[in-house]
């Protein structure tokens, strides 16, 4: 019997994991001056556990995001109007590249090749929707990121 493809959020290590990863980031964002503007003061603590809920979320794990926090339509306002950069939303998915690296999440090929392809997804969706004049999709689901066309790794 074939055992079940773990979800990205179980193969990064879970919630913790997780909350490492974008510690690390955003520690890097805090120090680059195409970002932390995003930021004035520091990123707090309040954003780094919501923005940790999101990924959980999104990399399969629980739906907390979407039961407490305003599922898609709480991220979507978060992000409007920041009129975000090609060079900002290339320097965001960068930066989180090296976080991954930094918090020693997985490195396979398979479970990098699914994360930073969230991530360049996701950056250039919140790029489009940073953009006053931009048309966005209001109501959404909260996107649930898979392996795609790679799974795990296993030998």
């Amino acid at each position: 019997m074939a055992s079940e493809v773990p979800t990205l959020f179980d193969w990064a290590g879970g919630r913790d994991a997780l909350r490492r990863f974008l510690d690390c980031f955003y520690d890097r964002v805090e120090q680059d001056e195409e970002l932390a503007g995003f930021f004035p003061g520091g990123v707090s603590e309040e954003h780094r556990d919501h923005v940790t809920t999101w990924w959980a979320e999104v990399l399969g794990g629980p739906d907390a995001y979407t039961r407490e926090l305003g599922g898609y339509a709480a991220m979507l306002a978060h992000h409007r109007n920041l009129s975000i950069t090609p060079e900002q939303r290339h320097r965001f998915a960068t930066t989180m590249s090296l976080a991954a690296d930094d918090a020693e999440l997985p490195d396979d090929p398979e479970f990098r090749a699914a994360l930073m392809g969230y991530v360049e997804w996701g950056t250039r969706l919140a790029m489009h929707n940073s953009q006053p004049d931009a048309e966005v999709v209001e109501q959404a689901p909260v996107p649930r990121w898979g392996w795609g066309v790679a799974p795990p790794y296993q030998p």
